[in-house]
């Protein structure tokens, strides 16, 4: 089975990451870029829908276990090309000329989450699944980057206290913050109430795009000039 997979329903695109888990690494990368490129290429396609084929999992981020073979083997170009390959992800998807909307059927932890807050609007179901950033746990600190744009999704009080706490949100929390647009009742109105509002928009591509670019100019600057010091680096972890 593909890593990630996609499917046309009449003018909006729907990615599916479909790994179990859907753990971030180097096949991740690979798998979302070719889709994400795929679907762009399609003129017809008008809205972008990214959501799990797993029904506990969204994302759990990194792949950890990945990660920890690629530094016992000193694979280090790997790693770096793994990191540079996900902020080309992040983005694509802060620039894409479509609406981006995360339809968050499970659990989005660390990179998951940080995923879901590159896309332009996040739904999420109710019933099960918590969004959090157990990084502060993890020694793990985020990329600037990364504080860039989890900000333009997440409001600054709600992104301290879940960032420095690592606590596990779920989906009322989350709409009672606006970091959501609404929490579903199950998977089914989930997909119904992401889909619905995916097909409200047909925008044309060029003055959306531009006005995502100027929108996220200063984050995909930061993306190019900042986070290079980090990953090349392999500064990653805090130990202490």
């Amino acid at each position: 089975m593909a890593v990630v997979e996609w499917k046309k329903d009449g003018t909006v695109a729907i990615v599916s990451m479909s790994n179990g888990e859907n753990r971030h690494n180097s096949d991740f990368v690979v798998a979302m870029r070719q889709v994400l490129d795929q679907v762009i290429k399609d003129a017809d396609i008008h809205a972008l829908v990214i959501t799990s084929s797993d029904e506990r999992f969204w994302s759990l981020g990194v792949d950890i276990e990945w990660l920890g073979i690629q530094m016992q083997n000193q694979a280090f170009q790997t790693i770096k090309d793994f990191m540079y390959g996900m902020n080309g992800i992040f983005a694509a998807l802060l620039t894409l000329p479509v609406p981006v909307i995360a339809a968050i059927n499970g659990h989005a932890f660390g990179n998951g989450a940080i995923l879901s807050c590159a896309c332009d609007f996040r739904f999420m179901k109710a019933d099960r699944g918590y969004f959090c950033f157990p990084e502060v746990d993890l020694g793990i600190p985020f990329l600037p980057s990364m504080i860039a744009f989890v900000r333009k999704a997440i409001p600054e009080y709600k992104f301290n206290e879940l960032k420095l706490t690592g606590k596990r949100a779920g989906a009322a929390e989350l709409e009672a913050a606006h970091v959501i647009e609404k929490a579903c009742p199950d998977v089914d109105s989930l997909m119904k109430e992401a889909l619905a509002f995916a097909r409200g928009f047909q925008k044309k591509r060029g003055i959306f795009g531009e006005h995502k670019k100027r929108m996220h100019r200063r984050i995909i600057e930061i993306i190019d000039t900042q986070d290079s010091q980090y990953i090349d680096a392999l500064s990653l972890m805090v130990s202490d």
